[in-house]
């Protein structure tokens, strides 16, 4: 297929997010990718966040606000949406690193024919957008490492549609690491063809769910393990927790 042709959905989520949504949309809307299909999912938001998005009305090509179950069912009314050849998310206090962003991936995945490409993802910190705190290196997954907890960052992760109408919905009934357990679901024994682009991708905000206290961060380990016993990955708490010498690594290294 010819890159001229390549088309790619965006889903962003969000509720309550005038801070920053403005900014994601932005982000997306300069891409110098011509086939790309924004789709927003608001959970009714109660602040500007809707006049903010009708704003940009022109660039979206789906916009939905009403009340839902959770991130991960607003997650699947995307996918619901999603017609693009390559299907990814981006959260709404996140921006792409550049303007080719987007035309980079779907170069990469329609030269080397992959089911997924896996780019690195910078947190920077929420008052200072040009101060980067840490680099997500998602050169450090494997299928194999989802037994110690590790998936490459949700927002650098571009999947193919046809991957993704294989692994299905998220499974809403997860608070907080829904996006790993579908990633388990989308690597663990399928053999993908993927790569890793030694590039940073996306920008992120730091104060995500999964990591706002440490009753969070007890809540996704626990949920870490259950997706990975439904899933069948032999695996226990003590090789989940194992991750975390790694990740104050990047912070010493960022």
């Amino acid at each position: 297929m010819s890159t001229n042709t390549f088309t790619i959905s965006v889903i962003t989520v969000c509720f309550n997010s005038a801070l920053t949504i403005e900014r994601c949309l932005q982000s997306v809307a300069s891409q110098d990718l011509p086939n790309v299909q924004h789709i927003v999912i608001d959970g009714a938001s109660t602040d500007a966040t809707l006049e903010i998005l009708n704003s940009h009305r022109s660039h979206l090509s789906h916009l939905i606000s009403e009340s839902d179950k959770g991130i991960y069912d607003a997650m699947n009314k995307g996918l619901d949406l999603a017609s693009g050849d390559v299907i990814c998310f981006l959260n709404a206090d996140d921006q792409y690193a550049d303007k080719s962003v987007l035309s980079r991936v779907t170069q990469q995945m329609n030269d080397h024919q992959l089911d997924a490409l896996l780019g690195d993802v910078a947190f920077f910190h929420e008052k200072d957008p040009t101060r980067m705190i840490r680099r997500y290196r998602s050169d450090r997954f494997t299928p194999e490492r989802l037994a110690w907890g590790w998936m490459p960052s949700h927002p650098g992760l571009f999947l193919k549609r046809e991957i993704v109408e294989k692994v299905g919905r998220f499974k809403i009934d997860y608070k907080i690491a829904g996006d790993y357990e579908y990633v388990v679901r989308a690597f663990y024994g399928q053999n993908l063809h993927y790569e890793h682009m030694p590039w940073v991708l996306v920008h992120m905000q730091t104060g995500g769910a999964s990591s706002q206290n440490w009753r969070a961060r007890v809540l996704l380990n626990q949920e870490v393990l259950r997706a990975c016993k439904e899933n069948g990955v032999p695996t226990n708490m003590l090789k989940i927790l194992s991750k975390y010498p790694a990740k104050l690594l990047e912070l010493l290294q960022a």
